[in-house]
């Protein structure tokens, strides 16, 4: 099935410019209006007895209403099993800045008061529905309502099953047919990241890996490799400090390089931890 122009992409907050003096926006029936009054008590108080999804949209972003009537239709269908929260960044300012939105629409799930990062682009509704499934199977497991009956897609076994049986290069190809058919989809995305870290790092010393890195802190490759054994192994810090201080001292086609293999690292690690977020921030300050 092919998408509309530009479905996949988010809607920069920024470009959206003041709302009109009168209201002109129709009203959206859908989901329960989420205010800077009620957000503690009728949502962060729910999510410890149930999963709550927030949505941030405007009805300057057709492609966030659409994401909207999405949730709503999902909502119903699941039969109260998680709550649905609606954001109009116009009439809400103070929600969406709390909730850290930069985009709509934008998505993002409480669990036990915790927020949960969910998407901040437009899906199709099947990719949604896989999201809310791993979403309701997490919050299960913290005791917060019950498994849902999880449906793979045939790709996403394949590629579990021959990472299973060690085959990374299996594994990589169901995922690129995967991303193909679902590009929005946040599994595929990350499957494929994944996979083809472990591919990166298959052969190299860990040891060896980072030495070279630190003797040649210029040597692109080097890094590159280093970067990739370190978040591996789970020191990120590391990794981002490394690739931030390489794109400083590069340009053009070496530092557009560098730049993809960092945003392919943060894709790696949870878009909520504070060493991601400082990161992003530092990489801000070094292309800008």
């Amino acid at each position: 099935m092919s998408l509309p122009p530009n479905f996949g992409q988010a809607f920069d907050l920024s470009s959206l410019g003041k709302p009109p003096a009168s209201p002109t926006s129709p009203t959206i029936a859908a989901g329960k209006v989420v205010t800077k009054e009620n957000l503690a008590s009728d949502f962060v108080e729910l999510s410890m007895t149930k999963p709550v999804i927030l949505l941030c949209w405007t009805s300057r972003a057709p492609h966030s209403l659409d994401t909207l009537a999405i949730l709503d239709k999902l909502n119903k269908e699941d039969a109260g099993a998680w709550e649905l929260g609606s954001i109009d960044v116009d009439a809400a300012p103070e929600v969406a800045g709390a909730l850290q939105a930069r985009t709509v629409p934008y998505a993002v799930a409480l669990v036990g008061g915790q927020p949960i990062p969910l998407f901040e682009e437009a899906m199709t509704e099947s990719d949604i529905k896989s999201v809310i499934v791993k979403l309701l199977t997490i919050a299960a497991e913290q005791g917060i309502g019950e498994v849902p009956e999880e449906k793979l897609e045939p790709e996403e076994i394949e590629a579990l099953a021959a990472l299973e049986a060690g085959d990374l290069v299996k594994a990589e190809d169901a995922y690129k047919r995967f991303l193909a058919r679902m590009p929005a989809n946040p599994y595929a995305k990350l499957g494929l990241a994944h996979t083809q870290l472990q591919l990166r790092i298959v052969s190299l010393d860990p040891a060896q890996t980072i030495a070279a890195a630190n003797n040649a802190p210029h040597d692109i490759d080097c890094a590159l490799s280093a970067a990739d054994m370190e978040v591996a192994t789970g020191s990120v810090e590391p990794a981002f400090i490394r690739l931030l201080a390489l794109i400083k001292t590069t340009s053009g086609d070496d530092r557009s390089r560098v730049k993809d293999r960092l945003l392919e690292l943060f894709s790696l690690v949870d878009p909520s931890d504070p060493r991601v977020i400082k990161a992003r921030a530092d990489l801000a300050n070094a292309l800008f």
